[in-house]
């Protein structure tokens, strides 16, 4: 019997699943964050704890297992880590998503959460741009859009921008814009990202309905790039809804819900692979 492991592996939690030649779930399991790029080492600890739940409820080995690690950060590591699966494949987290997101077929998956990137298939290829982190880049991500938000808070206190009820407001919240500094100094993606439901609530508010119309015009840029016809297009991630509705209008007909999962998605490379 063959036994395939897909693991989907982000910033925040590594799942990993077991099935058959059918595709037949026989195991599952979970563990901490899989990011290859920002910590090798605890991504290789927690892959191996998922993948050992989930063997063991499958009643197979490591060894046994024909993987494909969908993982955090893989398109800008070197992806050589060591693994003790019968055959190994790492591929970026964005690539799953795609192919659970459209069972395999051609689409367009723009996964917005705290950060973001945007996958593509088309005609058997697939294209992956943008998840180059926050310093270069993730536009339009709940982290960038938090790293706006401060950025003009502090752009506001100086006068070089007009103040607004939610830079005001967060500003007297972190304490002044010296405040605002000493945070950002230390502040992680996901620390940035915990602004932007405020920034999606308060969509009224100038500052706000600037921030979103950026993002909305990095997001387009993105898919507009990868779209070679008429494609369809899915929105993923923790803002993906968001701006599904957003962008309702720009792409009409072409935005549809997600077939499945990344893990989903891991699985059916595996099997494929085989």
């Amino acid at each position: 019997m063959q036994y395939f492991l897909g693991i989907d592996g982000g910033g925040t939690g590594c799942r990993a699943a077991v099935c058959d030649a059918t595709g037949r779930i026989l195991g599952q399991g979970a563990a901490g964050p899989a990011n290859v790029m920002s910590d090798p080492d605890g991504a290789r600890a927690n892959i191996l704890a998922a993948a050992d739940q989930a063997a063991q409820a499958a009643g197979a080995r490591l060894e046994d297992l024909h993987a494909v690690l969908g993982l955090a950060g893989a398109n800008t590591s070197n992806r050589q880590t060591a693994l003790p699966f019968a055959t190994t494949r790492v591929v970026s987290d964005a690539e799953i998503a795609l192919n659970g997101a459209f069972a395999g077929q051609d689409g367009i998956a723009a996964t917005v959460g705290t950060g973001s990137v945007f996958a593509c298939q088309s005609g058997g290829t697939v294209e992956v741009i943008g998840g180059w982190g926050l310093i270069l880049g993730d536009e339009a991500s709940g982290a960038w859009m938090g790293r706006e938000l401060l950025s003009q808070a502090v752009r506001a206190a100086d006068g070089l921008v007009p103040a607004s009820p939610l830079l005001t407001g967060v500003t007297t919240e972190m304490g002044g814009p010296e405040a605002i500094v000493r945070f950002a100094k230390e502040a992680r993606p996901v620390d940035f990202g915990r602004f932007a439901p405020r920034i999606v609530a308060g969509a009224d508010d100038p500052a706000a309905t600037a921030i979103l119309a950026d993002a909305d015009r990095w997001i387009c840029r993105y898919i507009d790039h990868l779209q070679t016809g008429a494609l369809p297009l899915c929105f993923l991630g923790g803002l993906g809804a968001v701006f599904a509705l957003r962008l309702a209008a720009r792409y009409p007909g072409l935005i549809r819900p997600a077939a499945g999962s990344a893990l989903d998605g891991a699985l059916r490379l595996a099997r494929g692979a085989a």
